[in-house]
């Protein structure tokens, strides 16, 4: 029998129990709704009478996060703008950053799936790790409170945060520039050559950069890629600008 008394366990996985003790989740040996975070639907379809699956669990849990995360990260970074601050706590919730935490704390191994899910490689999969773990961040908010949920995210937050914001410094402006303007709902940049001058063999660009019809940068360079970079740079400084007026 399992940890729950209802089903036995797959073979060569971590029970529900066991798993709550390596990690030392605060459960006070009552793993229901551990059990429950750690099951997919998948199990539940060929086990009826399990426990019921993750995914309300995993709804809760990803409003936790979001919560978490942003206090952290206002915290953290006073001199973070807003849009600033959406993207960090975004980048830091995302499918693929979750599932690195929970590869990181070897959840893959207590996962309960179905036979499908494990001989699909459904143990390492991004979207499964990812909502597992929302599903565990649940069920400690709703076995002990807001702070518990909050000590057992923290310790990924940080370093990942750091790794993020380093990656982001090293991002070129059209990308930096297309990535502020849909976080914001402006669309797409689009670049358009407004000039160009001298000789074949060195020509000078001038390209504007137009974000929902109007143009918000412009740049100069002996090359079109070069001219984007310019006008995108300057479409940053114009949006920054319009958002610290907006602010005052």
């Amino acid at each position: 029998m399992n940890s729950t008394g209802t089903n036995p366990e797959p073979r060569g996985i971590e029970t529900p129990s066991d798993f709550g003790k390596r990690l030392g989740l605060p459960f006070e040996g009552d793993v229901k709704l551990l059990t429950r975070a750690l099951t997919h639907r998948s199990f539940v379809n060929e086990h009826p009478s399990s426990v019921s699956d993750n995914e309300r669990l995993e709804f809760l849990g990803d409003a936790v996060l979001d919560f978490v995360v942003g206090a952290w990260a206002y915290q953290q970074f006073p001199e973070m703008r807003e849009g600033e601050l959406t993207r960090l706590r975004s980048a830091l919730v995302r499918t693929e950053t979750l599932a690195t935490y929970a590869r990181a704390l070897k959840i893959g191994p207590a996962m309960r799936l179905g036979k499908g899910e494990v001989q699909s490689g459904g143990r390492d999969r991004d979207i499964l790790l990812c909502a597992t773990f929302e599903a565990i961040v649940g069920a400690i908010y709703l076995a002990n409170d807001l702070e518990a949920a909050r000590i057992f995210i923290l310790p990924f937050l940080r370093p990942t945060a750091d790794k993020i914001l380093e990656e982001v410094n090293t991002i070129d402006p059209k990308s930096r520039l297309q990535e502020l303007t849909q976080s914001i709902g402006m669309g797409i940049p689009k670049y358009v050559v407004v000039e160009s001058q001298g000789p074949e063999h060195q020509k000078t660009f001038t390209i504007e950069v137009h974000v929902q019809g109007q143009t918000m940068g412009s740049g100069e360079g002996t090359s079109k890629h070069a001219a984007q970079l310019a006008a995108a740079t300057n479409a940053l400084q114009t949006i920054e600008n319009q958002q610290n007026f907006g602010k005052n």
